[in-house]
């Protein structure tokens, strides 16, 4: 398939590191950030599992910018973080990083990660990857540190760290998938891309 005629993919994510994922597996795609408000879309959810609304957000992600681009794939992502079954969303402040990383230290934590693949209004493919995470013990003066080092970034994400980053040295264990817990399940996305025909099988 000539470089022409391969299908036009966009990722419906503001994610540099979803799209740079994207890119160092050779898929060329387009970023497209949604335009939905997440809570607003999580709201209704009051009985979901976390599994169920990362992949209703994703879904919804996708179908929002695939109604500006039906002619398009368009890749939806979205991530769930629960402590103790306790839902937990990006910190607002450094202040709020700080409680988040002081509440995670010594503590198992689960990482659901959503992506749903949509052209227009069809929903082509859902998956949904869980990865539970042990934080190591650490003092409140390693989390100023770290928190000092790392910036505003830790406020990008729902866990208030980023594993591919410095917040690796918060890990004492991981179970489950490595891409997944960046932001993105590649190894499944890849091979139903392949098995659609949509990048080279």
């Amino acid at each position: 398939m000539s470089a022409q005629a391969r299908p036009r993919i966009i990722l419906a994510s503001a994610s540099r590191h979803r799209a740079e994922m994207l890119a160092r597996a050779g898929l060329e795609v387009v970023a497209e950030p949604s335009q939905i408000d997440e809570r607003a879309a999580e709201a209704p959810l009051t009985s979901a599992t976390p599994q169920e609304i990362a992949l209703v957000l994703a879904e919804a992600k996708a179908l929002d910018v695939a109604a500006r681009n039906p002619q398009m794939h368009v890749i939806g992502c979205d991530q769930v973080l629960s402590l103790d079954g306790a839902i937990l969303h990006k910190p607002a402040d450094m202040e709020g990083a700080r409680r988040r990383l002081l509440a995670l230290s010594g503590r198992e934590h689960v990482l659901d990660t959503a992506v749903c693949l949509v052209r227009g209004d069809d929903v082509l493919w859902r998956h949904v990857e869980t990865a539970t995470i042990r934080f190591r013990h650490y003092d409140p003066g390693f989390v100023g540190r770290h928190l000092a080092a790392v910036g505003a970034v830790a406020l990008t994400s729902v866990g208030a760290y980023q594993i591919e980053r410095r917040g690796i040295q918060l890990v004492e264990r991981i179970d489950g998938d490595f891409f997944s817990i960046v932001g993105l399940p590649l190894v499944a996305l890849l091979a139903k891309l392949r098995e659609l025909s949509l990048i080279d099988a």
